[in-house]
């Protein structure tokens, strides 16, 4: 957006540019592990994000999804996250279509 100053067009101040940070990664201890199921939880000073394993496509009383694994994040590191995580979907849906998220939905598409 343009600010208009006695008919001319001046552009907008600009916040400083921060100089970009590249940090040293050591993965030597990386372990990997599959998730299809994720639970937020939270506070006001972090998110908590639980992951496991769905085998089911509906919830079987008596058999809950077993969570394995828990990140503790701050909301800063969880918006850098959640910025890098849309990039991602964004590319992969430019290139191979849009990822419909209801199961219902999908299962409808194959018969």
């Amino acid at each position: 957006m343009a600010y208009l100053m006695d008919n001319a067009v001046a552009a907008p101040p600009q916040a400083p540019q921060l100089p970009s940070q590249e940090f040293a990664v050591d993965s030597s201890s990386l372990s990997t592990v599959y998730a299809n199921f994720a639970r937020l939880t939270g506070t006001p000073e972090e998110l908590v994000l639980d992951f496991g394993l769905n085998v089911h496509l509906a919830p079987m009383p008596g058999e809950p999804i077993r969570l394995t694994h828990r990140i503790v994040l701050d909301f800063y590191t969880a918006k850098r996250l959640l910025g890098a995580l849309d990039w991602a979907v964004q590319q992969h849906e430019n290139v191979y279509g849009v990822l419909e998220i209801d199961v219902q939905k999908r299962l409808r598409q194959l018969h």
